[in-house]
């Protein structure tokens, strides 16, 4: 007698929400490519307890607006009654879709912002944590040793001039409790900071003047890309040419660098993911340098950083929806996640253990741009004291004066 494959069960909705438009468009370029090869990986679906399942990946883009964030996240959990959420980058999508997730019991898993601006943003209590969210990253005081140990390796007269804006990100990164001011002071460095200003914004004048009266020799921040870019072109204008200028979030990203032109030469940022990341894909085996390359061949684009964290949600939402007991239980969803021990393409993800509940951390490098083979710019890294099993390719360079 044939035996009869189990039939097919209800299809398993998973919601997805990125910036794949507007100024933090750049964490969402590789979405596409990402997506596919997780269809691909899932070939005719998910089995859970021994029923195969088709599964639907909604994918929605935020427009790199929080309330436009809030708003998809609201309908794929009301309208489209999404099984799972997961949601990427910076505060303003994390946070709000995460908020979503919480206020309605729908499971979800977010990540690429640092875990500070996504537990406090949102008003999280270390002794109680959140009930359906759960996210994983590196947080500020990681950023803060590596930039450190960057610097440490440069001449300079430890004066740093700061560009924090008044978002998520700048609000956490200039925190004078949590954020960078207490840290580098303790490091001994001097912290100059003119104040937070708009994304956006046409004219610097005033931030490059204070700067230069306080003789600032290494600028850090965490721009929008287009922000950067206008800065350091009025910076380079004014005659202002500090030794180091290490900055999180806008240099992440290849097409950033290049439209500095000559100016990208230099450029410092950290690196929370490459081709030199020792680890494999739990859904494909592929190795991160393999994953690279595949993006780049296919794409003929140079790879860049969201790549391996959007594979790692969907390995982690993946897997949590195998393991749990029914899909039709949130709470055993929520618990599925909860006990989640997965060796990804960029960690092992388990959130047994976590500077506060619901959150676990995410490995950190620093890196700096310099000019490229293949692509106009590459990334080397050249600081691996919090991360020694990923190899550092060189030494930071300070930038050659004006």
């Amino acid at each position: 007698m044939i035996a009869r494959a189990a039939p097919w069960a209800r299809a398993i909705k998973i919601g997805y929400g990125s910036p794949q438009t507007g100024p933090l468009a750049g964490f969402g370029e590789a979405d596409g490519f990402v997506v596919g090869g997780i269809k691909k990986a899932l070939g005719k679906g998910l089995t859970v307890a021994g029923r195969p399942h088709p599964v639907e990946i909604l994918v929605r883009d935020s427009q790199s607006d929080p309330n436009r964030a809030a708003e998809v996240a609201s309908r794929l959990i009301l309208t489209d009654k999404v099984d799972l959420m997961l949601v990427a980058s910076t505060p303003e999508t994390t946070n709000p879709v995460s908020d979503q997730c919480e206020v309605n019991g729908t499971p979800c898993v977010s990540s690429v912002c640092p875990w500070q601006p996504w537990f406090f943003g949102r008003g999280g209590k270390p002794d109680v944590g959140f009930k359906s969210t759960f996210h994983f990253f590196w947080g500020l005081e990681d950023i803060i040793g590596v930039f450190v140990d960057m610097w440490n390796t440069v001449p300079t007269n430890k004066v740093v001039g700061a560009l924090w804006p008044n978002d998520g990100d700048g609000n956490a990164w200039g925190d004078k409790e949590r954020g960078f001011p207490p840290a580098l002071a303790k490091a001994g460095y001097k912290v100059v900071d003119p104040g937070r200003y708009p994304n956006l914004s046409d004219d610097f004048s005033a931030q490059i003047s204070t700067f230069k009266r306080e003789k600032v020799e290494i600028v850090t921040g965490v721009p929008i890309p287009p922000d950067w870019t206008t800065f350091w072109k009025q910076a380079a204008q004014q005659g202002f040419r500090p030794k180091v200028a290490t900055i999180g979030k806008a240099l992440l990203f290849p097409r950033s660098v290049e439209a500095l032109g000559p100016l990208g030469d230099g450029m410092s940022t950290e690196v929370w993911w490459s081709p030199q990341h020792p680890f494999k894909s739990s859904l494909t085996g592929a190795t991160a340098a393999a994953f690279a390359a595949e993006y780049t061949r296919r794409t003929k684009k140079e790879w860049t950083q969201p790549l391996g964290f959007i594979h790692a949600l969907f390995e982690v939402g993946l897997d949590s929806l195998r393991r749990a007991r029914s899909l039709d239980d949130k709470d055993a969803v929520v618990a599925a996640i909860k006990t989640t021990s997965l060796n990804t393409l960029i960690k092992p993800i388990s959130w047994a253990k976590g500077p506060v509940p619901n959150v676990t951390k995410t490995p950190l490098v620093g890196g700096q741009w310099g000019k490229g083979k293949a692509f106009p710019f590459d990334i080397t890294i050249v600081s691996d004291k919090s991360a020694p099993n990923i190899p550092v390719g060189g030494r930071l360079r300070p930038l050659k004066p004006a």
